[in-house]
């Protein structure tokens, strides 16, 4: 369960940004379950005094452990055109994640292959073409490091399930927290729902009625200080506002 508020990071016409805090659902069914998609209504029947039932159209998601910016549409078209954006691969995404074992080289490029098992909700690399198997990629940049951590950035090429988790835990350089994927382990936490070292600190993507870029930001969350990187570093007091 979620520790903290969601947050609106920009309402524009249709297009609305959420900060989504780690540990809870984008969306998700039974109801009654604590989601975004609840809360962001509840918000709009709210603002606006809304009779009924709140439309609200959801292009993208996070996964429950993860945090940062998730994008609505509040009508259908503008639901059906970031939709498209995302489907074309238009859309720029900036990850910001706490890594246990620094990266090497500090920058790079990862491929892989990937298959999901949604029985399990878990991701393999797996042999390049394997069937059923999809191709993921990233662009990565360390950061800063204290011990054996890292504060990464990265840039997600594609968007595959789980696809930064997969990728790095498989070089070795699992998110903190992440113990779905070989992290350290704390027995009294649940792997699918503790919070982990992963946000999404960037979203680029056009406006669906003007069609200028906007930038979305962020900040990251106030619990990571505990990881030692300082303020001077600019990533946390500063949201970490990252260069194309």
């Amino acid at each position: 369960m979620s520790e903290v508020e969601p947050t609106i990071l920009l309402e524009d016409g249709p297009l609305l940004a959420v900060n989504k805090p780690a540990g809870l659902l984008t969306q998700g069914v039974p109801a009654g379950i604590p989601t975004l998609e609840a809360w962001v209504k509840a918000y709009l029947k709210e603002k606006y005094h809304k009779p009924g039932n709140v439309y609200l159209g959801i292009p993208h998601r996070l996964d429950r452990p993860v945090s940062g910016v998730v994008v609505f549409a509040r009508n259908s078209k503008t639901a059906a055109r970031l939709a498209e954006q995302f489907r074309d691969r238009l859309v720029r995404k900036w990850y910001l994640c706490v890594t246990a074992g620094v990266p090497a080289p500090s920058r790079g490029w990862l491929v892989d292959w990937l298959l999901k098992d949604a029985e399990q909700a878990h991701v393999l690399v797996v042999p390049e073409q394997l069937r059923g198997s999809r191709k993921a990629e990233l662009r990565y940049e360390v950061l800063a490091t204290r011990d054996e951590l890292a504060l990464v950035r990265v840039e997600l090429l594609t968007g595959r399930m789980h696809q930064i988790r997969v990728q790095f835990a498989a070089r070795g350089w699992p998110i903190v927290g992440d113990t779905q994927y070989g992290a350290p382990a704390d027995a009294s936490a649940s792997p699918r729902d503790t919070p982990i070292a992963l946000h999404a600190e960037r979203l680029d993507l056009q406006h669906p009625v003007r069609y200028d870029w906007v930038s979305i930001r962020a900040p990251v969350p106030t619990r990571w200080r505990e990881f030692g990187f300082t303020e001077a570093q600019g990533w946390l007091s500063l949201g970490l506002s990252l260069p194309r």
